[in-house]
């Protein structure tokens, strides 16, 4: 697994600006109360009402310093956590309705056809839309394993395929409906918008698109 390094670095980036910037006042209030008290009328002190107040706010802002950095800490720790936690995932099958690489091997496919359909065929088609297969599959929600062969029966070449499943009842199409494929997880990869799987032939998907995960 990749664990990108900048992913790690932009999670934690904003609560070291905000650290940062709390450890800047804290030095500036504390060099502002100095210079008060060295610096005050002999014959008119501070009230010491108002030196109480400025000295809870010095204990405020010493204590957000110091949570804050506390936060860093933990920040940094839960990123580690969560990439220890993803690289369970790499290896392992995920189910997922995107598009299929196709490499000369068998793919397994989760067909669902329409409850009341009849009869259920395969749609493929290439990167570039066209149509390359049509082909009849059982009428069951059971695995099924596609060749990955054209209208002749020839093996389709080495790419990534788009795979839709038309239900028919009495010759009418019904519905047309995404299919679920199983590919092996080869990296997880944590950013801003949450967890993406690399899959093979390049295929990304979410995390939370995945539906079914298997050992190989």
């Amino acid at each position: 697994m990749d664990v990108t390094p900048t992913s790690l670095h932009s999670a934690t980036t904003p609560t070291r600006a905000a650290t940062t910037g709390i450890t800047s006042d804290y030095t500036t209030f504390l060099r502002m109360l100095t210079v008060q008290m060295q610096n005050q009328d002999p014959t008119n002190p501070i009230d010491s009402a108002d030196y109480a107040v400025q000295l809870a706010t010095f204990s405020g802002v010493e204590q957000q310093s110091r949570t804050n950095q506390l936060l860093e800490g933990l920040s940094s720790q839960f990123g580690v956590l969560g990439m220890a936690q993803l690289a369970g995932w790499v290896g392992q099958e995920a189910r997922a309705a995107v598009p299929v690489y196709l490499d000369g091997g068998p793919v397994t496919l989760s067909i669902n056809p329409a409850v009341a359909a009849d009869r259920a065929v395969l749609v493929v088609r290439n990167q570039a839309g066209e149509l390359v297969s049509r082909e009849d599959v059982p009428v069951a929600a059971e695995p099924y394993q596609w060749l990955g062969a054209d209208a002749a029966g020839d093996p389709l070449p080495t790419g990534i395929y788009s795979v839709a499943l038309e239900s028919y009842a009495n010759d009418a199409v019904i519905s047309t409906t995404p299919v679920e494929s199983y590919a092996r997880i080869l990296e997880a990869q944590s950013g801003s918008t949450g967890t993406v799987f690399l899959l093979p032939g390049g295929v990304r998907v979410a995390a939370a698109d995945v539906t079914a995960l298997r050992q190989p």
